[in-house]
């Protein structure tokens, strides 16, 4: 996949005006390069990876390629709770899919947004792991567990062949409200 790949699995849920946003488990920064490029001069993006070395080569990509989009690197496992302001969105592209247990990293990953915030995953379309690759979900495995983490409107955005897991999906979901507590 190159950078039009990128963009073309992002395209339908970035919006167009430039906001604040975050790529988690985001590596040497493919997807965090395609949502600038979406996002437009003006956005924030809160780039977060436990591996500085791919943070410091990302963050000489997006130098040159876009200048103008103000980048925060986060060294840290997205599993934990991460210093975020509320956010108008997330990218998750190939990184879910190394965690077992997701709904409660879901949920606090939830937590991030902003009332109708937009989560924007990337995956390979399969429930049948390899080691490198140990947990990925399935769109229709992601509508389930999206729903069940808080998410509402749950769309399938684009897809992309894979040599290695017949296709990779796009999917984007929302914020749902807070269901009211009772008193």
């Amino acid at each position: 996949m190159d950078h039009a790949d990128h963009v073309r699995l992002l395209r339908d849920g970035v919006p167009t005006e430039p906001g604040v946003w975050a790529d988690l488990g985001s590596g040497t920064g493919a997807f965090t390069l395609a949502l600038a490029d979406l996002l437009g001069p003006g956005a924030t993006i809160y780039s977060v990876d436990r591996d500085a070395d791919a943070l410091r080569r990302q963050e000489r990509a997006m130098q040159a390629r876009f200048p103008t989009t103000t980048l925060h690197l986060l060294v840290a496992d997205f599993t934990r709770p991460l210093p975020l302001p509320q956010l108008d969105g997330i990218v998750m592209a190939n990184s879910l899919h190394f965690v077992r247990d997701k709904e409660p990293v879901l949920r606090l990953i939830r937590s991030y947004l902003r009332p109708g915030g937009r989560l924007l995953l990337v995956e390979y379309d399969t429930d049948h792991g390899n080691r490198w690759v140990p947990y990925p979900l399935s769109y229709d495995t992601w509508e389930f567990l999206a729903a069940r983490a808080g998410f509402t409107a749950t769309r399938l955005l684009a897809v992309h062949p894979s040599r290695y897991f017949h296709r990779i999906y796009s999917a984007a979901s929302e914020r749902g409200e807070d269901s009211a507590r009772p008193s």
